[in-house]
């Protein structure tokens, strides 16, 4: 059975959670890593003759399984590794972890529950990897890029330089223009590769493949690399370790570096130690002749690396600090020269606080040496303002990733976002690189009319810069704004709670709105069939790609709607729900959606039913929506139940508000804290049931308990229609046609969803413009001379109070 991603995370997780206390965040990894690696492998090879590992007797996961609750676990898991490592050449890389250090992982039977409890958690039966796919759509690489995501938010700013955020690593693979590789031939090298997600993002966006290449100077982040490479399945990867690529590159041939068809760089920024073990003014690799940067900051040294690591049509992407761009001393130098040679294609300007070392803003610098002597210009985007906060940093969105690509690869030009900057605009501001020199990308300001402040009317110029809008609704300005006698000045014909609704119910806005929900209707019936092919041989990445880029052509020419908000919504959808999906239909079918699933709650080892309809999972059919297709007047019964206690509880409440005063009210005497309790109302009505002196107070009591009552017969009526509901779903499921399935999925769940995120677009588009007239409105309501009076009135009454007190002055 196929796991969720969203479940699969949970699960690796609470690995890491037993570690906590005995070491540093840092050192998670080591731990967790290596026994991802032996379930995935255990699971995938065990057994298989000819298999990509081999899993010996003695090195698999279920020998660290037998070890649960043994004395000398941590000992023999050790061995466990060092076996598996022995078979396989991986000396040096899985087996690098002591489990036995008691410093870490504790002593005696504190380290014997802690690894018997780690080992439980992968032992979990739903992490079941024999149908992972390592081609195209990796679960469990996804896993590892989760895990190592984490691991550098825990490592805090020191240690979490060894991962290069996924999104940033996806938009280098996307626009180095490695999409040309024509096969294994063609190598891909990263001389500062850290745990290998940047080559492995590359990688993916091949087509037939590529030759991986990477060097790392931490021995236990290059064993990271190592064990992702396999996990992505790509075993042949060559990652070499242990030295600084500036000092002692290790992909030489005759001392002369090997020159790669592509090489992508994230290294550490403004390192330090760069010139350690080497004179750089005689680099017999000849690196430096276009300058030597300075002896504190290395990061010229890393970009010259590259591109001298480069063929002579060699394509590369470095991630560098943003000051690359504009510092000066010897790096100027260097960065004019690099410039007169033509090597950099374009740069792309990232937000600040993205990376995990650092919080400074760092950009990407693309070089392409193919047809460098013909190139006239750089091409520059400014992408520092789209992001999201995630946590204590910034993340690019979807639709931030989109638009980089989309732009740079399509060299299109984007008011305040991105232009081609001629060399000799470059030359004439002193080869300075820095892009807000080129691109003006603030938000322009919200100027202040003075003359209305003093005079009243909302200035026609704040009304024009709504033209977006205006040119899909010409009249409704009309409808909206009149003219007053100064010129240049307008004013509201309706109220300023009125310019919503009017905005809503104007034919020409209902016709936009109508545009854009049309437009999606048309992708909808183009897609739904694709959706409903969905079988075990796709790859659910390559299916989100084919919609995504249909549905972004077919909001591509939708005026006001800004197509990147589309996809937004689609590939926020897609991660939160549909690549779940996706992915259980690819492995076990849409026969999945006949299953239905019994939630629990606790921790590990007290773990319980959720009962009742809530405890229901479907899945694929959310169970609501099986009830609302199949059991409505099952589901109209319980609403009607719902809103009869509705009212029930609001005859309480006001019963309570006009006799629950404790000392005069009629309910004071089993009124505690505005509630009422149903023993102490039947002790009161049986103390003075009998006595005619009480009979107001008995009448309210009365009929405080009648509702009382009819709230239990209703809860009661409720309870019963439920666990006949809850009976009637649970047999509903099994018997679901596989083309119900697809429809409810498909049509229903997906489609739906979607659906209502595109009139949410719309929405907002409707309140961006009424919540700017609002404000236009607001801001010119009250003149300074009206304001002026105002304050004299009040500063007259003042005076007044002061008199009658007695302060005159």
């Amino acid at each position: 059975m196929a796991i969720k991603k969203s479940q699969l995370y949970n699960y690796l997780w609470q690995s890491c959670d037993e570690l906590r206390g005995g070491m540093d965040a840092s050192q998670y990894k080591d731990y967790v890593l290596p026994l991802l690696f032996i379930r995935y492998v255990t699971d995938k090879y065990a057994g298989q003759k000819n298999a990509l590992i081999d899993v010996p007797e003695g090195g698999s996961f279920d020998d660290l399984v037998k070890l649960k609750g043994t004395k000398n676990i941590g000992e023999d898991m050790t061995m466990v590794f060092s076996t598996l490592a022995e078979a396989n050449n991986l000396r040096g890389v899985i087996d690098d972890v002591d489990f036995n250090d008691e410093s870490k992982l504790g002593q005696g039977k504190d380290m014997q529950d802690r690894l018997s409890n780690l080992i439980a958690i992968f032992e979990n039966p739903e992490l079941d990897f024999s149908k992972n796919r390592a081609e195209g759509d990796d679960l469990l690489g996804d896993a590892y890029e989760y895990l190592m995501k984490h691991f550098a938010v825990e490592s805090g700013k020191s240690k979490g330089q060894f991962y290069t955020p996924a999104e940033v690593s996806r938009v280098i693979a996307k626009i180095v223009g490695v999409g040309a590789a024509t096969g294994k031939t063609q190598t891909v090298y990263d001389p500062t590769c850290g745990s290998g997600s940047l080559l492995l993002k590359v990688a993916e966006e091949t087509p037939k493949g590529i030759s991986i290449y990477g060097q790392e100077l931490d021995h236990s982040t290059a064993n990271l690399a190592v064990m992702n490479m396999w996990l992505h399945g790509q075993p042949d990867a060559e990652i070499q370790k242990g030295k600084s690529t500036i000092s002692t590159p290790l992909f030489v041939k005759n001392n002369v570096l090997k020159t790669f068809d592509y090489a992508v760089a994230n290294p550490p920024f403004s390192y330090k130690a760069w010139r350690n073990g080497f004179d750089p003014e005689n680099d017999q690799y000849e690196r430096f002749v276009d300058g030597i940067p300075p002896k504190k900051n290395g990061d010229y040294a890393f970009l010259l690396h590259l591109i001298k690591s480069l063929k002579s049509t060699g394509k590369g992407a470095i991630i560098l600090p943003h000051g690359v761009l504009f510092r000066g001393n010897g790096e100027s130098e260097i960065r004019k020269n690099i410039v007169k040679r033509g090597y950099i294609k374009g740069i792309v300007g990232l937000p600040a606080n993205l990376f995990y070392g650092t919080g400074i803003p760092a950009c990407i610098i693309v070089i392409d040496k193919e047809s460098s002597d013909e190139r006239d210009g750089i091409f520059m985007i400014d992408a520092s303002h789209g992001f999201v906060k995630d946590g204590n940093k910034n993340r690019l969105r979807e639709r931030d990733i989109r638009k980089i690509v989309d732009v740079f690869n399509g060299q299109i030009e984007v008011p305040k976002y991105s232009r081609f900057v001629a060399n000799d605009e470059i030359r004439q501001n002193d080869h300075s690189l820095n892009i807000p020199r080129y691109i003006d990308s603030q938000e322009t300001e919200d100027p202040q009319d003075i003359d209305a402040h003093l005079r009243g009317g909302i200035p026609d110029t704040d009304v024009d810069a709504l033209n977006d809008y205006w040119e899909i609704c010409s009249s409704l300005r009309g409808v909206l704004f009149k003219a007053t006698r100064r010129k240049g000045y307008c004013e509201l014909k309706v109220s300023v709670e009125e310019v919503r609704s009017i905005t809503l119910s104007h034919k020409e806005f209902e016709g936009f709105r109508d545009h854009v929900l049309d437009t999606f209707a048309s992708w909808k019936r183009k897609t739904i069939k694709t959706l409903k092919e969905i079988s075990k041989k796709d790859h659910p990445k390559a299916v989100i790609q084919v919609i995504s880029d249909t549905l972004l052509d077919a909001y591509a020419d939708v005026y006001l709607v800004d197509k990147y908000d589309i996809h937004q919504l689609l590939m926020g959808y897609w991660g939160e729900t549909m690549q779940d999906d996706a992915h259980i239909i690819t492995v076990d079918g849409w026969e999945a959606g006949k299953e239905v699933m019994r939630l629990k709650k606790g921790t590990n080892g007290h773990r319980k039913d959720i009962r009742g309809l809530e405890g229901l999972e479907g899945r694929l059919v959310p169970v609501p929506l099986l009830i609302s297709t199949y059991f409505s007047a099952e589901q109209k019964q319980i609403d009607d139940f719902n809103v009869e206690l509705g009212a029930i509880a609001a005859n309480m409440e006001e019963l309570i508000s006009e006799h629950g005063d404790e000392e005069e009210g009629l309910l004071g005497e089993v009124v505690d804290n505005s509630k009422v309790k149903k023993a102490d109302l039947a002790k009161r009505i049986r103390e003075i049931k009998d006595d005619k002196d009480y009979a107001d107070e008995l009448k309210v009591l009365d009929e405080y308990m009648q509702l009382y009552e009819r709230e239990a017969n209703v809860k009661a009526s409720i309870k019963m229609v439920q666990i006949d509901l809850e009976r009637k779903v649970i047999a509903k499921y099994p018997t679901l046609a596989v083309d119900d399935i697809r429809k409810l999925v498909v049509e229903y769940k997906w489609m739906g969803a979607l659906q209502e995120g595109v009139r949410n677009v719309v929405d907002e588009l409707s309140q961006r413009l009424t919540g700017r007239i609002q404000v236009l409105a607001e801001r010119y309501k009250e003149t300074l001379p009206v304001l002026s009076g105002d304050v004299g009135k009040l500063a007259k009454r003042v005076e007044g109070h002061l008199k009658k007190m007695g302060f005159v002055w």
